[in-house]
């Protein structure tokens, strides 16, 4: 199964350590954001989208990039990310942007990745070194290699 992930990986590349982490167990082709063409997505089975959150959601440009997809019939996608916080079940649900983006576009989604990582964007916690420093850790990159080896057993490599 040809595998591609894209991701924005801005402030700490904690996204970035995320992808590649997934990357290596999927055998996946890898790319930032910035690099990709629309019409590459039609060589790959599966499509794993991904970046830090900001302010509640995913990176405007990859919503942005999503949104300007022609309809991709049932292409299986994933889902990942890494914020100060992390997400907590029925408070926050910070991949419900890019998930709705990406059903909307027609992808069928088959697995969803959260961690926490260093975090120094908001002003309000950049004066005192940020939140979660050290993250994401060995203990996150082991987590995001058994999300990755848990696709890699569900579908058909």
């Amino acid at each position: 199964m040809k595998t591609l992930i894209i991701y924005v990986s801005i402030h700490h590349g904690n996204t970035e350590k995320i992808a590649r982490a997934i990357t290596k167990v999927l055998n996946a082709d890898i790319t930032n954001l910035s690099k990709v063409k629309a019409n590459i997505l039609n060589q790959y089975d599966l499509i794993g989208f991904g970046s830090g959150i900001y302010y509640g959601k995913h990176s405007g440009e990859l919503l942005n990039f999503i949104d300007s997809l022609n309809n991709q019939k049932g292409k299986m996608a994933f889902v990942f990310s890494t914020s100060g916080i992390g997400i907590i079940p029925i408070i926050n649900d910070f991949n419900k942007f890019l998930r709705k983006g990406l059903l909307q576009k027609g992808f069928k989604i088959i697995g969803e990745f959260d961690c926490r990582g260093w975090d120094t964007y908001p002003l309000i916690v950049k004066p005192f070194g940020g939140i979660s420093k050290g993250r994401p850790n060995k203990k996150d990159i082991e987590s995001a290699k058994r999300f990755a080896t848990h696709l890699k057993n569900t579908l058909i490599f």
